[in-house]
């Protein structure tokens, strides 16, 4: 018995010991569960209770050069609803439907299910501040209003064409939208409701609010001011010439930064469904393709001035009306022929034969060297979606016959964004810059830069002292020449027109012209270079002198004090008087005259005194501005004391 008993205390002592470690096991379990991991083991089970209202955090904006808001956000509240939490859904659907327009039989079948959450979406999504105030003040059981946006655009249809637009569910579907969408969307925050399985409420854990991060903000080097004036001056021009379509295009030569940028017709990007894709998904200054015409000739002078092949003041040339090269007959536009001119009034002139004589001068193998150099033939590396590269000849196919046409832009096929970039370097010193839009990306919440861009100098095209005279020749053809409709006193403006004839199946339509002007300012120190064209406009006198010309001697008028260029006489050329042109003189300047001395003086001009006195104090327009003799000078008047 003895020996029985020591074996079951033996036993006994080993179940003790046993239930001890693994009291201390239970134990340290406990501890490790209910302390150590009490946070995650919260977390995973509040994961299984929770329903989340969305509470959507803010698409980054694009803002100008200068901070101005080009699209921003707009409240849309969106409605979730919890069927568990409500007693009388059809009642609940009635009160909505009634609110919202809606019909109240379908609105019910989507809120009647067995889901936790339903979306009302897309009857309730997006709707207004005022519809969900409205609703909320019905203190619907089980109904919730989640914070949403809608993409804002106060300029309406401005730059719509470049900045693209959003989607139903604000994703980027178009342009800068689209490009930048990664960095533009944010991540949504949300209400945490905590719910059992039935979605009743859990009255012992309390509600959370779940943190979000809003979209960078995206600023562009456009000035809203110079968008402003090229845009009006492009709608003017589509109605006033029935166009089918114009484009724009102004960049700050010196760095390459755009600063407008403009497509027609346009469209309003909070309503893209009512327009023919087409529109929004073609970005002409990038995306389009044509016969550069008469503008690209400033290709072809800065090639024959910088390999010394033609003094445009001492050469001379004859024009016929006419060249002929290889059997082909290639024709001025000036039927009749300009005659004996020297180089410079071939630049004035616009003259195509003696642009071919400068082109074989050149040499066809340097002259498409130039062309390539400038640019033309690849994407500029502005970064714009859908940017074209152009079409050039191929060496294979580059003749006589070809070599001439370019020489004069015809047969080739480049990019308005193309022509912007060359013209740019050989006015600036012969510097060829990256064109580009985007200046930064902002972080939104820190206001630190994720991105910025710099201006970027692929290469020197020209020397310094051949831009020069290009440049002089160039505001020759203002002052003098085809582009005279340019002209704007004091402003010392540059620039060449573009006549070509539109191609379509490889063969040009008649009657069809894309008429442009290229234009710069100042002359002796160019800040902005302006690129207008019209597509197909059906007017009487079809040439780019004509039509496009003007707007942009108006344009480069009006965002002169924007981009900083002053009003300088000194060393401009005068505009020559022309048949036809209105008589003009430069105003005096009669301040400090007495009426009496002025009376004596008999100026052909209308005179308006205003105020009491005998002396001008003041008057308009300023002295030295041109004026037509039969314009008004407004005197105003004070006592001479």
């Amino acid at each position: 018995m003895k020996w029985i008993s020591a074996i079951s205390k033996k036993r006994l002592k080993l179940i003790i010991y046993g239930f001890i470690l693994f009291g201390i096991a239970v134990l340290i379990r406990l501890f490790y569960v209910q302390v150590i991991q009490h946070d995650k083991l919260t977390e995973l089970a509040k994961q299984n209770w929770d329903r989340e209202i969305p509470f959507a955090s803010e698409r980054g904006e694009i803002v100008d050069r200068n901070g101005e808001i080009l699209v921003t956000n707009k409240l849309a509240p969106t409605l979730y609803f919890m069927p568990a939490q409500n007693d009388d859904i059809e009642g609940a659907a009635n009160q909505i439907a009634s609110v919202l327009n809606l019909d109240a039989q379908k609105l019910y079948e989507k809120m009647n299910t067995r889901a936790y959450l339903v979306k009302l979406a897309p009857e309730a999504k997006n709707i207004s501040y005022e519809q969900a105030v409205q609703i909320q003040g019905l203190k619907i059981d089980g109904l919730y209003s989640g914070v949403d946006y809608v993409r804002h655009y106060p300029f309406g249809q401005l730059l719509s064409r470049f900045i693209g637009f959003t989607g139903y569910d604000t994703q980027g579907l178009a342009g800068i939208e689209y490009q930048y969408d990664q960095v533009l969307t944010s991540k949504d925050a949300a209400i945490r409701l905590f719910t059992d399985a039935k979605g009743n409420s859990l009255p012992h854990v309390d509600d959370e609010w779940r943190e979000g991060d809003q979209g960078a903000t995206v600023q562009l080097t456009i000035d809203l001011d110079v968008q402003k004036v090229v845009e009006r001056e492009l709608s003017q021009a589509m109605k006033k010439y029935d166009a089918d379509q114009a484009l724009a295009m102004a960049m700050n030569v010196n760095t390459g930064e755009i600063l407008a940028l403009s497509s027609y017709p346009t469209y309003d990007p909070a309503n893209f469904e009512d327009v023919d894709q087409s529109i929004y998904n073609r970005n002409l200054p990038v995306w389009m393709t044509y016969e550069p015409g008469s503008t690209f000739k400033i290709i072809t002078l800065s090639a024959a001035l910088e390999e010394g092949v033609v003094n445009l003041e001492n050469d001379r040339f004859y024009d016929k009306g006419y060249t002929i090269v290889e059997d082909s007959r290639l024709r001025c536009w000036k039927r009749e022929g300009h005659g004996s001119e020297t180089f410079l009034e071939v630049v004035e002139n616009s003259c195509n034969p003696g642009f071919i004589e400068m082109g074989q001068r050149v040499g066809s193998q340097k002259l498409m060297e130039y062309i390539k150099k400038f640019g033309f033939g690849e994407s500029t590396g502005s970064n714009i979606a859908g940017e074209a590269s152009g079409i050039l000849f191929s060496e294979e196919a580059f003749g006589p016959v070809e070599h001439a046409t370019t020489s004069f832009g015809q047969g080739i096929a480049v990019t308005p964004i193309q022509q912007v970039q060359a013209v740019a370097a050989t006015v600036n010193g012969g510097k060829l810059f990256t064109p580009y839009v985007v200046s930064k990306v902002i972080d939104s919440e820190t206001g630190n830069t994720i991105l910025e861009n710099q201006p970027s100098l692929k290469r020197t095209v020209v020397s310094e002292e051949t831009s020069a005279k290009v440049r002089s020749a160039l505001e020759s053809v203002v002052a003098n020449g085809s582009g005279r409709a340019a002209f704007r006193d004091g402003l010392r403006i540059g620039g060449k027109t573009g006549t070509a004839q539109k191609v379509a199946n490889g063969r040009y339509k008649d009657g069809e012209y894309i008429v442009s002007f290229i234009g710069f300012a100042p002359a002796d120190n160019p800040e902005i270079v302006v690129y207008v064209a019209i597509d197909n406009p059906k007017a009487a006198t079809v040439f780019g002198s004509t039509i496009a010309a003007p707007i942009v001697g108006q344009i480069i008028e009006d965002v002169a004090p924007t981009v900083g260029i002053e009003v300088d006489r000194e060393g401009q050329m005068e505009k020559e008087y022309r048949w036809g042109d209105a008589i003009t003189e430069r105003v005096p300047n009669l301040v400090g005259f007495s009426v009496d001395e002025i009376m004596k003086l008999q100026y052909p001009f209308k005179l308006e005194f205003h105020g009491k006195g005998t002396t001008v104090k003041t008057q308009l327009p300023e002295p030295e501005n041109i004026i037509s003799n039969d314009g008004t000078i407004h005197l105003y008047l004070e006592e001479n004391n």
